[in-house]
C-alpha cells in the first residue's frame, strides 16, 4: 500500500512564502532557523492539520516542498 507524506527540502527553500500563503489548512510557517543560503526556511507549524493536498508543492518555484508517495 502506498503512503503519502509531506516533505520540506530546507536547503532549497528561499522563504518566498507562497506555500505558506496558499496552504488551505494553515499548516506552514516561516521559521527562525536559517539555511545555508541565508533564508528562514518553511516548517510545518501544525503538521496534524496537513491533508496532503500538495498545493504547497504546486506553487513552490524551487521544488523545495511537496507531498511524495512511498511505494
Amino acid at each position: 500500500m502506498s503512503e503519502k507524506h509531506h516533505i520540506i527540502d530546507t536547503r532549497r527553500c528561499k522563504a518566498c512564502g507562497l506555500c505558506v500563503d496558499n496552504c488551505p489548512k494553515e499548516v506552514l510557517s516561516l521559521g527562525s532557523a536559517i539555511n545555508g543560503q541565508g533564508y528562514n526556511y518553511v516548517f510545518q507549524e501544525h503538521p496534524e492539520k496537513c491533508i496532503l493536498c500538495d498545493i504547497c508543492g504546486t506553487v513552490c518555484p524551487d521544488m523545495a516542498i511537496g507531498v511524495v508517495t512511498n511505494n
